[in-house]
């Protein structure tokens, strides 16, 4: 092991060449093994919750690609991952359950490797669990040294023992790893790791670390060498990318980060998530309005339209602030859909919390949002508040905001209908021969297409409103 690390501007900058060297020797090791059983190793790659969980799965693709392994969606393969979540309990539950079935996957193949990764594993209780109830899980490690990935996998080939690395935090981000894209049109870029927040529910901050932001230059680089590799719309990724740039030496503003992308010739979008009201800016909002790549869809948790259950929560806004946030992004940017975050059942919430939060869903006009029942993360302070909002209670009132939601959702969406809009084409859908596509307002728009119009701009008429997504014909 290297301990002594040479950085610059916060980046380390013989990290990179360091675990290439891992990937090198990986790559032997797996070329022998390849050709010792006669055919490609293979690997098969899970990821549970969020857009930051999906292009870190991007980043341990890219690796296991150049290391020699083909990928594969059945879990009967040489290597088997999973980048977890722990959101809510619900994933860690899934995960446990997938556990049980690789086990019997490897009595079957004693040569399979498991590996497991990401914000579940930066829990000390789950690492026990693993620890005791599945040794047979042969690398554990989290969110914070994913970086190290080839010089971990090379371990593991090289060791019968079960191999756990889980750093409690780091200020280290490593530039110019491979990677595997999703899609190759459209990236997710990090802009920025961690979160400051600590809302009160929430385990991100304890999982993911303290915010630290990525330099705009170095930002800027890889949108420029994705959109050279056909990429035309990224989507910018931060716990709170409105804090974006105060952990900087030369601390700066996500709308100047904005501006530094807009002249970048050949990206045509540009979308950012997800923003903290609390830190919204009018110097944001201002950009927005004036860019030609900014697309016109802000995603705009909103969590309790209570301001009691807000303060309870830590969000650090109260109903007010919020709607009059509302009013002045669309003051300013008058055709913008926004979307947003709702928790039902949070500890302690009357009848009349709940109200507010229905009321601010008439008042705020969403064209969609995403809603939860409050699920209890063991070490977050809400999970020690009294009051718990019993289960059927919660229930009741979720069905009654799914139905606002999707009702008001409806109308406010409608206001596309006849339009010609302008749709990025993104996939066949589960009919064939029509294919799926996004306008800049995030709405999913379903046509008659064909594959060669993947990845492109086309103009839609949109004919018919289902909700959250339209009906259209091509133009």
């Amino acid at each position: 092991m290297i301990n002594e690390k040479y950085r610059e501007n916060g980046t380390d900058i013989d990290e990179t060449a360091r675990q290439r060297s891992f990937i090198s020797l990986a790559g032997a090791l797996t070329e022998q093994k390849s050709r010792a059983l006669g055919r490609p190793l293979t690997y098969c790659l899970t990821t549970f919750g969020c857009q930051m969980n999906e292009k870190q799965s991007e980043a341990v693709a890219g690796i296991m690609d150049e290391i020699g392994y083909h990928r594969q969606e059945n879990e009967e393969a040489d290597v088997v991952i999973y980048n977890t979540c722990t959101v809510r309990e619900n994933a860690n539950l899934k995960v446990y359950g997938r556990l049980g079935h690789l086990h019997s996957l490897k009595d079957q193949n004693p040569d399979m490797k498991i590996i497991l990764f990401g914000c579940m594993m930066q829990e000390a209780h789950v690492v026990e669990k693993i620890k005791k109830s599945y040794p047979f899980v042969n690398l554990v490690f989290g969110t914070h040294n994913i970086f190290k990935f080839a010089e971990l996998f090379y371990e593991m080939l090289l060791s019968d023992m079960q191999i756990i690395d889980i750093w409690e935090g780091t200020d280290q981000i490593v530039e110019d790893l491979p990677t595997e894209r999703n899609y190759t049109f459209k990236s997710g870029v990090n802009i920025m790791f961690g979160c400051n927040n600590f809302c009160s529910y929430c385990i991100v901050p304890y999982v993911r670390g303290r915010e630290r932001s990525r330099e705009p230059e170095a930002i800027v680089r890889e949108v420029e060498r994705l959109v050279s590799d056909g990429v035309s719309e990224v989507m910018l990724l931060g716990q709170n990318v409105n804090s974006y740039g105060k952990t900087l030496k030369e601390p700066m503003t996500f709308a100047r980060l904005l501006k530094m992308l807009e002249p970048v010739e050949g990206l045509k979008r540009i979308r950012f998530m997800t923003s903290h009201p609390k830190d919204l800016s009018d110097e944001l909002i201002e950009t927005m309005a004036e860019s030609r790549k900014i697309c016109h869809h802000l995603h705009l948790p909103l969590q309790s339209g209570s301001s009691r259950i807000l303060k309870e929560m830590n969000r650090r806004y109260d109903k007010e602030k919020y709607l009059s946030l509302v009013e002045k992004i669309r003051k300013a940017i008058p055709d913008i859909s926004l979307t947003t975050d709702i928790i039902v059942g949070f500890p302690g919430e009357t009848e009349e919390d709940f109200e507010e939060t229905l009321d601010v869903v008439e008042k705020a006009g969403y064209d969609t949002a995403f809603t939860f029942l409050y699920s209890k993360r063991t070490g977050t302070p809400a999970a020690k508040m009294e009051n718990q909002v019993p289960e059927e209670v919660a229930k009741e009132r979720f069905n009654r905001l799914l139905a606002l939601v999707q009702k008001k959702g409806r109308e406010r969406s409608s206001r596309f209908t006849g339009t010609v809009q302008e749709v990025l084409v993104e996939e066949e859908s589960k009919e064939k021969g029509i294919f799926t596509g996004r306008t800049q307002y995030n709405l999913l728009v379903h046509f008659p297409a064909d594959e060669s119009l993947l990845g492109k701009y086309v103009k839609v008429r949109l004919d018919e409103c289902r909700g959250f997504y339209y009906l259209g014909t091509r133009v």
